[in-house]
């Protein structure tokens, strides 16, 4: 049935939008860098073309594959062993910029962390499916997700890699909030979470120092606040139209990189105030689409997988704009179809594409007015009834 459906073109469309940002900024951002390194201006832009071309056919594949498939035993471990697997195989390569983060293979480079967080997903919303119905027992329902995603994040900051970690965590906290658990419950789980995260970010010098620079970036400005003060140059010099297409100036070794995490500051300084908020728009609206979709969805796992899918793209959005801004500490989180990096591309577009694919269960849904259910009956994910 789902095939036959549209998908919710107000999710389409902010997202494809986004990608045509994405390929003229890498290259407004990366063009001089990369001429300096590879002696070629369109290295960045010809590897950040075939991601997005690559991340579209897995959309258009999770468009029309059934989103129950995810809830599949098999499927579930299946993911779940490889994303491990990867996740110990960054540490047989060399570091990079002193972190073990990826996989580098014939010149392209895996970031496991970023397809960790779909498989945290797929688990999470499998498993309370079957059992939200007693989600506030703890064995049950609670110990599983935080067996899985406490491994997933564990492997994660001995990369290290604290932000995607905490991003994981998050989206995981949110479904299990969305799924109905007690206010107490989850009151005791951001107590035993918050001081281990902070414990974390304690024992590492630079992760206090972008603490420090962030309440003080003034107080070192050549140091720990550098990147910040330029990132809120770039911004604040872009004023309501900005300097115009490749005319910025951070871009030129000011910002580290800016191509990356940091390309919503040189779209701020090249298109200004206007494209800055069409940006900031296009993630609302992926959003609001994305609750809507999980509130629309004929089953528990399309509102749960909707959920989880939705909360990744917006929370990451969120924090990478919150930190250009300087609204919260740097981390090192890529803006969702915006950033060049191929993994974190690829990851998010095929979560769109089964994202995209729960709306075609919504339309029906609401096109009769009644709750027509397509859940499929499998087995619950860890063999335990529901």
């Amino acid at each position: 049935m789902a095939r036959t459906l549209k998908s919710d073109k107000w999710l389409l469309w902010p997202t494809l939008l986004l990608l045509g940002v994405s390929l003229v900024m890498v290259y407004s951002a990366s063009a001089v860098y990369s001429m300096d390194k590879f002696d070629s201006a369109y290295k960045f832009l010809f590897k950040q073309a075939m991601f997005v071309g690559a991340g579209l056919v897995l959309l258009a594949i999770g468009m029309r594959v059934d989103y129950h498939v995810y809830r599949r035993p098999v499927v579930i471990w299946t993911v779940l062993a490889v994303a491990v697997l990867l996740l110990l195989a960054v540490f047989g390569f060399s570091p990079i910029n002193g972190t073990r983060r990826w996989i580098t293979l014939q010149g392209l480079t895996l970031q496991p962390s970023e397809f960790a967080k779909l498989a945290a997903i797929f688990f999470t919303a499998a498993l309370l499916e079957r059992r939200m119905h007693r989600i506030n027992e703890i064995k049950y329902a609670l110990l599983p997700v935080g067996v899985v995603a406490g491994v997933l994040t564990g492997l994660i900051v001995m990369q290290p890699d604290f932000g995607t970690s905490a991003a994981l965590s998050g989206v995981v906290l949110i479904m299990v909030f969305a799924s109905g658990l007690s206010f107490r419950y989850l009151a005791a789980v951001c107590a035993v979470l918050i001081p281990v995260a902070g414990t974390i970010v304690f024992i590492e010098p630079y992760r206090w120092d972008r603490i420090t620079a962030f309440w003080n970036p003034d107080a070192d400005l050549s140091g720990s606040g550098y990147q910040l003060n330029q990132s809120l140059i770039a911004v604040g010099s872009g004023g309501i139209v900005g300097r115009g297409l490749m005319e910025g100036v951070q871009k030129l070794y000011y910002i580290p990189e800016a191509h990356t995490d940091f390309i919503y500051a040189i779209l701020s300084e090249e298109l200004g105030l206007i494209g800055a908020t069409v940006i900031l728009v296009c993630f609302c609206v992926i959003a609001v689409r994305g609750i809507r979709a999980a509130m629309f969805a004929p089953d528990r796992l399309g509102a749960l997988l909707a959920t989880g899918l939705t909360a990744m793209i917006a929370l990451q959005a969120f924090v990478n704009i919150s930190v250009v801004l300087g609204l919260v500490p740097t981390k090192g989180i890529p803006l969702p179809f915006v950033s060049n990096g191929g993994s974190s591309m690829l990851v998010n577009l095929a979560a769109m594409g089964i994202l995209l694919n729960i709306t075609q269960h919504a339309t029906a849904l609401d096109s009769t007015g009644r709750a027509r259910s397509t859940a499929h009956t499998t087995a619950d994910p860890l063999g335990a009834e529901g």
